[in-house]
């Protein structure tokens, strides 16, 4: 099972963290960066496996593929910026932590401008 994995490695990788902040700090951030990643690469298969299935689902549903595909990478990049984020506090970086969330927000926001026009478009087509 791979919460146990998962689990199981983030309990250590804080064990750890927890030791080394009182000797050396500076390896305290390096193996919770370390576990992070790790753990994120546990998962993405799964990830990967659920993106399969929602692109097939959306094909046999006739929905287009663009809308998706920017919906996908939204939420990567909201993973992402997540990660980046917490990474950041964990550090004591608060304000990089900041705007990161701020790019990220921005970035979606760009993303999502074409589909929200097609939506306005549609909208407009079905008014008298």
């Amino acid at each position: 099972m791979e919460i146990l994995q998962v689990v199981g490695l983030g309990l250590i990788a804080t064990v750890l963290v927890i030791i080394l902040r009182e000797y050396r700090p500076e390896m305290a951030m390096q193996v919770s960066l370390v576990a992070g990643v790790v753990i994120m690469l546990l998962v993405i298969n799964r990830i990967a496996g659920a993106v399969q299935a929602i692109t097939e689902t959306a094909v046999g549903a006739g929905i287009n593929l663009v809308y998706l595909q920017t919906l996908l990478r939204v939420i990567g990049i909201a993973y992402l910026a997540e990660f980046g984020a917490q990474a950041c506090r964990d550090a004591g970086e608060g304000s990089i932590a900041s705007r990161i969330e701020l790019a990220a927000k921005v970035i979606i926001l760009v993303m999502a401008v074409p589909i929200v026009m097609e939506i306005m478009e549609s909208i407009l087509l079905l008014l008298p």
